[in-house]
């Protein structure tokens, strides 16, 4: 049985698979080529140190996850920004990604330009998504 944070992550995935015709990979590298829409990768990020209560005994996190948003082309600008408007429309479709969390909240991108020998060079960030949730177990 996966815990209550794989269970976040795995939503938050699969939430961001909202955003039209861009692949989302979790954890894994970039890959050679990025597709036209552009690419979102989901890293695990931090847990950070919870705030505890007791009586019950509980710990509320606000997790730090990451999205590498990815985009290649000659057209990078647009590309990126609406890739980024598409992530955040996805998140504000479901803020508790379906009441596992909270609340989830991203921060402003700030956006690179990367270059790449013999291709189109990429744009890419790093966009931070705050997951505000509790669980009853550190491990969990």
């Amino acid at each position: 049985m996966p815990s209550p944070r794989e269970t976040i992550l795995t939503a938050l995935a699969d939430l961001l698979r909202a955003v039209p015709h861009v692949p989302v990979l979790r954890g894994e590298v970039l890959p050679e080529r990025v597709p036209a829409a552009g690419l979102l990768i989901l890293r695990d990020g931090e847990p950070g140190e919870p705030e505890m209560t007791l009586s019950p005994l509980r710990y509320h996190y606000q997790h730090r996850a990451e999205i590498e948003a990815v985009v290649q082309g000659s057209d990078r600008d647009t590309a990126f920004a609406t890739l980024c408007a598409s992530i955040g429309t996805a998140l504000a479709a479901d803020r508790t990604l379906g009441g596992l969390c909270d609340w989830i909240e991203a921060e402003a991108p700030r956006p690179a330009d990367l270059p790449v020998e013999g291709a189109a060079s990429l744009k890419a960030a790093v966009i931070q998504v705050i997951l505000h949730y509790t669980t009853v177990d550190p491990l969990a």
